[in-house]
């Protein structure tokens, strides 16, 4: 019993979860309460808890995580100034008189809002909107319709610069050095936020174009309302509506692939590129600047809380020999390094039901992580396959976060079942391409090999 405590502690956390209770505060006060509790039985040292200043400090001071704040104030940016919304408003109307062009429009700014915005939830409901009545106006079918929407809007979890990504290169960097020094390893190797970038940009690419696959070879026979309306968008005026954000979002990617600028530098690149972009495009004004900035620390407040909570939450699970648990169970699965990733993975995918990208990079990570780059795991290779697991979960019915967002939009007359049949297909795509690259993890580490 006394062996199982972490485990204990993981799995109440896990039900007040459950009940509704914040994340950020669940995580600390559960381990605080569960280490008071122990160390009366002399199973936690409460010295231990003397070092959260120490830690708390260091997450403040944390240069990489700079670039969260300015990512989100970005997308927040392009979203609250309609930028995004008249992107694709646009490109539905440009694209929606070809078959299939409209499931091809959505797919490209879903593309471009996931690695403009890199927030799920705002680009699913966004597309939505927009691209919903769209497509049932052309007569196209309920699953297949919400099914493409959901999936393009997750995108956001794998598609470069990701807040979702900075925050696993940042947590994956801590873990890879932890790992060595368990292994006696002083002279530690580092990994970057750039590296994980540059690894995500073929397993990003490849999505899109088996989505794109999946939707032509679904609509080719589809018996659709022909748009005998002539669209008043010109191709010029659609270029300069995509040009200044694909402009922007290659300019902060290669400014970090390239070394001429660290995340967070890039970060702030981009914050100032979204600003500009809103003022050529006459949406910047005092009030949607201050609902930005507000809503760009709102979201920035809850990130941080959740690492301060996941932090007393690591302190308590390792204090209670957490760690050696975990080594322990992963070195008894059959299969070694395979055995455990496939745990992993299932265990990340299912707790991506209840948790969001954030808590599970703060809170599993760092657990399960230095344990498996001791196994032999390369720890771009285990970023990138958590990204799109993570993908994969928020599509997921019944829990699916993507889904919720989408049901708060659809219409009525779309039924719930069309939302999980639809996202289906995308699920097996996801879960093939996390089978294709851990049979071929070089399809991970070719770029960031190539230009390192």
């Amino acid at each position: 019993m006394i062996d199982f405590l972490p485990l204990i502690l993981f799995a109440l956390v896990c039900i007040f979860l459950l009940f509704g209770f914040p994340v950020a505060f669940t995580l600390a006060g559960v381990s605080i309460i569960f280490a008071l509790i122990t160390s009366l039985f002399g199973f936690f040292d409460l010295f231990l808890l003397e070092t959260l200043p120490n830690r708390i400090f260091g997450v403040m001071t944390n240069s990489t995580l700079i670039a969260v704040p300015l990512f989100i104030f970005m997308g927040v940016l392009l979203e609250k100034s309609k930028v995004a919304e008249e992107l694709l408003l646009k490109m539905s109307d440009f694209f929606s008189r070809f078959r299939g062009g409209l499931g091809l429009s959505v797919i490209f700014v879903g593309a471009l809002l996931a690695a403009s915005t890199g927030i799920v939830g705002a680009t699913v409901i966004a597309m939505g909107l927009i691209s919903l009545p769209a497509f049932l106006k052309q007569g196209y079918p309920h699953d297949l319709s919400t099914g493409l929407i959901s999936a393009t809007g997750t995108l956001g979890q794998i598609i470069p610069p990701s807040i979702a990504l900075v925050i696993l290169g940042d947590v994956l960097s801590s873990a890879y050095q932890q790992s060595q020094l368990s292994q006696g390893i002083f002279t530690a190797k580092t990994i970057s936020v750039g590296d994980l970038f540059l690894a995500a940009i073929v397993p990003g690419l490849m999505l899109l174009c088996f989505y794109t696959i999946y939707f032509l070879f679904k609509s080719r026979n589809l018996e659709l309302i022909s748009n005998d309306r002539q669209s008043s968008i010109k191709a010029i005026d659609l270029i300069k509506v995509i040009a200044p954000p694909f402009i922007l979002i290659i300019t902060v990617l290669g400014s970090i692939i390239f070394g001429i600028a660290s995340p967070t530098e890039a970060s702030g690149l981009g914050a100032l590129g979204a600003i500009l972009i809103a003022i050529l495009n006459n949406k910047l004004n005092f009030q949607t600047l201050a609902e930005t900035v507000k809503q760009s620390a709102a979201i920035t407040s809850m990130v941080f809380i959740i690492l301060i909570g996941a932090s007393v939450f690591s302190l308590v699970f390792r204090g209670l020999g957490g760690e050696e648990l975990i080594e322990q169970i992963f070195n008894s699965i059959p299969g070694g390094l395979f055995g455990s990733m496939v745990l992993v993975m299932l265990l990340i995918f299912l707790l991506g039901f209840i948790l969001d990208f954030i808590e599970i990079s703060f809170v599993i990570v760092p657990i399960v992580g230095p344990v498996l780059m001791a196994m032999g795991a390369d720890p771009i290779w285990l970023g990138i396959m958590i990204a799109i697991n993570l993908q994969t979960s928020f599509l997921t019915p019944p829990f699916g976060f993507a889904l919720f967002y989408l049901r708060g939009v659809a219409p009525e007359n779309i039924k719930t079942i069309s939302l999980y049949k639809g996202v289906i297909p995308f699920i097996a795509i996801q879960l093939g391409l996390l089978v294709l690259l851990a049979i071929f993890p070089s399809i991970i580490s070719f770029l960031p090999n190539y230009l390192n």
